[in-house]
Formats: structure tokens, C-alpha cells, sequence
């Protein structure tokens, strides 16, 4: 069973260093990742990704285009085998992201959502 604090801030922490490998480490291979942030960047029209793979060159792309990136945990919500945070993301803007884990403690399915 994953601990939702201890997650979140290492989540957070990882983020906001910018190093994509202590971001990457929180997923699991098989994610299933939806956002419309993936819809706005272009990266696809579905707004979905599902695989490690483009999950991380998803958040590269981000990474270059938000340089000054930095996310601010309000809140953490705790569920079965899931999480939301809500948090302010970029361009100050708030988001929630619903995170369910896979039995590795991995996350494998996201809804993100923002304001």
C-alpha cells in the first residue's frame, strides 16, 4: 500500500527538480495517462497516452516549454489504491490529478484536470 503523503511530496520534489528520470520513476510501464494538456501541446487529439514511452517524452516536451515549472501542493486526498492532488501547476493555474497505484506501488492510471 502506497503512503499518500510520502508520495505526493516525493512526486511534487520530483517535479519541481525538473529531472525527468526522478519523475519517471513514479509510473509504471503500462500507464494510461489522460490529460487535456497532452490535447493543447498537440501532442494527440485523444488527449490520452498509454505507455511509459510517450508518457516521458509527454513530459520532456512539457519540461522545455515550462522552464520555470513549479507545483504547489494544497491538499491530498486519499483513496484505495489511489490518489488525488491538487495542486497549482503551470502558468498558475490549479490542477487535480487523480492517480491510481498498481500493486508495485507504480502509478498506472492518471486523470488530470485543471482550471
Amino acid at each position: 500500500m502506497v503512503n499518500a503523503k510520502e508520495f505526493s511530496e516525493e512526486w511534487v520534489s520530483a517535479w519541481n527538480s525538473q529531472e525527468i528520470d526522478k519523475i519517471m520513476k513514479h509510473y509504471a510501464e503500462d500507464i494510461e495517462f489522460y490529460s487535456p494538456v497532452i490535447q493543447n501541446l498537440g501532442v494527440n487529439q485523444e488527449g490520452v497516452l498509454r505507455n511509459k514511452t510517450e508518457l516521458r517524452e509527454y513530459f520532456q516536451k512539457a519540461l522545455a516549454l515550462y522552464p520555470d515549472l513549479f507545483f504547489d501542493l494544497h491538499e491530498v486526498l486519499s483513496g484505495t489504491n489511489s490518489v488525488i492532488l491538487y495542486y497549482t501547476s503551470i502558468n498558475n493555474k490549479k490542477s487535480a490529478e487523480f492517480m491510481q497505484f498498481d500493486e508495485a506501488g507504480k502509478v498506472n492510471f492518471v486523470r488530470a484536470h485543471y482550471n
